[in-house]
C-alpha cells in the first residue's frame, strides 16, 4: 500500500514549546502496541516489523500491551523467539485503550533515554509501516508529535463519518487544528510525553476508551507541543476480524471528554 509522501505542520494556539534538538537516526525507538484479542493479526505485525530492521536502532524495544485478551494474544508474545526486542505488559482484564496506553507509556518511559521516539500503532496491521520513516524523520527534525492523518481506503461509510465528524467537533470545541484526532498511529518524542506527564500527572489520560487519543492530543496542544501530520493510507481490508471500536460508546466518550476539557480550561 503506497503512502502519500506529503506533510504539514499543525498550527495551534498554545504557549511556545522550548526549542528541541535534532535527533540522529540512531535514536532508540520504542513501539507501544495495545492489543485485545489479536491472535490472528499479531503474528502478521511481528513479521512486518521483522522485515524492517532499520526501525530498531540499538536500544529500541517493542512493547505489546495485552488488554485482557481472551485469546492467545499474550501467549504469542510470550512465546516469541524472533529477532525483535519484544516485551509484554499484561493488564488483568479488558480496561480499554486508555489504560493500555497508560501502561505502555509508563513501561516505555521507564527505561528510555530523554530523547527516545515513542511509536504507537494498531496491533491489527492497519497502520502502514511504509509511512513510518517519514513520520520518524519529522520527529527527528523537531516535531514533538507526528500524527498519521488518515486517507481512507476500503473503509466503511460509518467509520468515515465517525472519524470526520469527531475530528471536526474536536477541532472546533478544543481549538485543535489536526485533521485526524483519533488515530493510534503516531510518533512522540519521549521528552514531550515526560513534559506532559509532569504537567498532568495521573490525569494525562483519563478516557478509558478510544477517545483517549483525542484527549491526549488536546493536552499536548495545551503544553505547546509542536505537532505535524503526515497523510497515510488506512486500509482496513488488511485487518483480520472486526474493529474493536464500539461506535456509539466512542461518540458519547468524545462528548464527555470535550465537556471535561472545556470545564478544565475555564477553571484554569
Amino acid at each position: 500500500m503506497a503512502s502519500i509522501a506529503a506533510s504539514h505542520v499543525v498550527q495551534v494556539d498554545a504557549p511556545s514549546a522550548p526549542l528541541v534538538p535534532l535527533l540522529a537516526k540512531t535514536t532508540p525507538i520504542v513501539f507501544v502496541v495495545p492489543a485485545f484479542d489479536e491472535e490472528r493479526n499479531l503474528p502478521r505485525l511481528l513479521s512486518d516489523l521483522e522485515a524492517r530492521p532499520a526501525l530498531f536502532p540499538p536500544g529500541s524495544r517493542l512493547i505489546v500491551v495485552d488488554d485482557g485478551s481472551r485469546d492467545r494474544t499474550a501467549a504469542i508474545v510470550d512465546a516469541y523467539a524472533g529477532p525483535l526486542p519484544v516485551e509484554l505488559v499484561r493488564l488483568p482484564q479488558n480496561l480499554g485503550p486508555g489504560a493500555a496506553f497508560r501502561a505502555g507509556f509508563s513501561a516505555a518511559l521507564e527505561r528510555s533515554p530523554r530523547e527516545a521516539l515513542i511509536v504507537t500503532l494498531e496491533a491489527d496491521t492497519t497502520s502502514d509501516l511504509d509511512a513510518l520513516p517519514l513520520m520518524l524523520a519529522r520527529a527527528r527534525a523537531g516535531a514533538d508529535l507526528v500524527l498519521a492523518s488518515w486517507v481512507m481506503v476500503n473503509v466503511s461509510r460509518l467509520r468515515r463519518v465517525l472519524s470526520d465528524g469527531a475530528a471536526l467537533i474536536v477541532r472546533r470545541v478544543l481549538g485543535i487544528e489536526a485533521h485526524t484526532v483519533s488515530s493510534f498511529f503516531r510518533v512522540y518524542r519521549a521528552s514531550c510525553l515526560r513534559r506532559a506527564s509532569a504537567r498532568y500527572g495521573d490525569t494525562l489520560i483519563r478516557e478509558p476508551g478510544f477517545a483517549c487519543k483525542a484527549e491526549l492530543l488536546a493536552k499536548l496542544t495545551a503544553i505547546g507541543a509542536r505537532i505535524e501530520e503526515v497523510p497515510v493510507g488506512l486500509d482496513t481490508s488488511r485487518r483480520i476480524g472486526e474493529s474493536k471500536m464500539p461506535v456509539f460508546r466512542t461518540v458519547l466518550a468524545y462528548w464527555r471528554m470535550m465537556a471535561r476539557q472545556r470545564l478544565e480550561r475555564i477553571a484554569a
